[in-house]
């Protein structure tokens, strides 16, 4: 529908500077991975500002209207 590429599955390694405020030693790396269903999910709800979808200004009301599973089906 948005008629480009959408980054799913995304995955990385975290910056020293990340990591050294958790007493790791400055030689580890640390790697992460997740299936970033924020995007497919932003996309369905047309939201266009993630902080929107997770953090501090989630909309409540939108998340009790659009529940992810419905019991009543």
């Amino acid at each position: 529908g948005l008629k480009k590429w959408v980054e799913v599955g995304n995955s990385g390694v975290f910056r020293p500077e990340l990591l050294l405020p958790m007493g790791l030693p400055e030689n580890v790396s640390v790697i992460a991975w997740g299936l970033s269903l924020e995007r497919p999910t932003m996309i369905k709800y047309g939201i266009n500002n993630i902080r929107e979808l997770v953090g501090h200004r989630v909309n409540l009301q939108m998340v009790y209207d659009s529940p992810m599973c419905r019991l009543d089906a």
